[in-house]
């Protein structure tokens, strides 16, 4: 038997390492085939805990989901792998503008936000069209809307009690939670979770919003943070609820290779990366504050420099102006046994993205460093 912190495969003993996981980066990347099996039931282990699909139903008489890249074929009574969407009566029912587990806050400007470091929020950039006063928005608010459902199964994920309400949480329509934006409020941003398995709702709730902000004569950001992995028709009226009025998406890529996001992440990052590449083409559409932004999580020994390097090296390729924030890792959810993210790590990371072709590159969560 293999000791506590010894990869099962290699026998190597890894600086950073997660006995959890049971494999060492390099196994994953390399050897995916051996290692998938066990890591795989793992990931199901972790949504038995709250009920959720194990993997994306293909009912071949069920009711296709046309939201996201799983593209779930849902049978009557059943839900796709989100939770969010399911089949009742032959509709599909969940994340529609009639209703959606869904929570918000206000978030006090500046905040914390993945973009704050070059948003008009944070900033003032772009005032006076996109930004209510020439520096950060004080005194002005984040209408923070948390959708609480997921497409992907990140094992590292740090909002993960949201899964307990993926079920039985509140359901709130879009005309509510559009009445929620109100005179002091500069931009809402959608995130969770996940926007994506209830884009409808979030992009009626956008237009809501936006119609009442421009009858009383105020400015209103909308922005995005998600995964990525909608469906690519998704992407049109994404980028149109935003590009006009000066917010931004945010996507998280959380790995390179494919292998490391599978074992991660529970799903492929193809269509993330597909569906960045198509948004990075649009970047040019508004210089003065920037569409497209990535971010990453440097989780420890597995966001290694390698990942980095190549995901620095993927955007620096469809534009080297996008900004990246690097997100410092505190441990959470069924990886607990990793550390938090180092300063040393955090700033070699940063060179690498930097190296690679990067311009502007942020370390985010600098709180969180040691």
């Amino acid at each position: 038997m293999a000791e506590k912190n010894t990869c099962k495969l290699c026998g190597q003993k890894p600086a950073i390492f997660s006995s959890r996981l049971g494999y060492c980066a390099s196994c994953i990347r390399s050897r995916f085939d051996q290692v998938w099996p066990e890591i795989e039931a793992y990931h199901f282990e972790s949504r038995k805990v709250f009920g959720l699909p194990l993997k994306p139903p293909r009912d071949p008489e069920g009711k296709v989901c046309a939201l996201c890249f799983h593209a779930c074929r849902i049978p009557e009574g059943g839900y796709g792998y989100c939770g969010a969407r399911r089949v009742s009566g032959g509709k599909l029912v969940g994340g529609n503008p009639a209703g959606a587990g869904v929570s918000y806050y206000y978030d006090p400007l500046p905040t914390n936000c993945v973009a704050d470091w070059f948003c008009p929020g944070g900033t003032g950039r772009g005032y006076p069209k996109y930004a209510r006063v020439d520096g950060p928005e004080r005194g002005y608010v984040n209408l923070a809307v948390f959708y609480q459902a997921c497409n992907f199964n990140c094992l590292f994920c740090q909002n993960w009690t949201f899964k307990r309400q993926t079920f039985s949480g509140d359901r709130m329509s879009a005309a509510d939670l559009a009445q929620a934006a109100h005179a002091r409020t500069a931009c809402i941003c959608y995130f969770g979770g996940d926007p994506t398995p209830q884009l409808p709702h979030a992009l009626a709730t956008s237009r809501l919003a936006l119609a009442r902000a421009e009858k009383a004569g105020r400015r209103l950001r909308i922005c995005w943070e998600t995964n990525g992995a909608m469906q690519e028709a998704w992407l049109k009226p994404l980028a149109a609820s935003c590009l006009e009025n000066g917010g931004i998406i945010k996507f998280d890529l959380k790995t390179f290779s494919e292998e490391m996001h599978l074992a991660l992440c529970g799903v492929s990052n193809s269509q993330t990366l597909k569906n960045f590449a198509a948004l990075a083409a649009r970047f040019g559409e508004r210089p003065e504050v920037p569409l497209l932004t990535a971010s990453t999580l440097m989780v420890p020994g597995y966001v290694d420099l390698e990942e980095i390097h190549g995901l620095a090296r993927f955007i620096a390729s469809l534009n080297p102006d996008i900004p990246y924030s690097l997100l410092a890792f505190y441990p959470q959810f069924y990886l607990p046994d990793l550390p938090v993210t180092s300063r040393d790590f955090a700033l070699a990371a940063r060179k690498t993205a930097q190296e690679a072709g990067v311009k502007n590159v942020n370390i985010g969560n600098v709180h969180l460093l040691h």
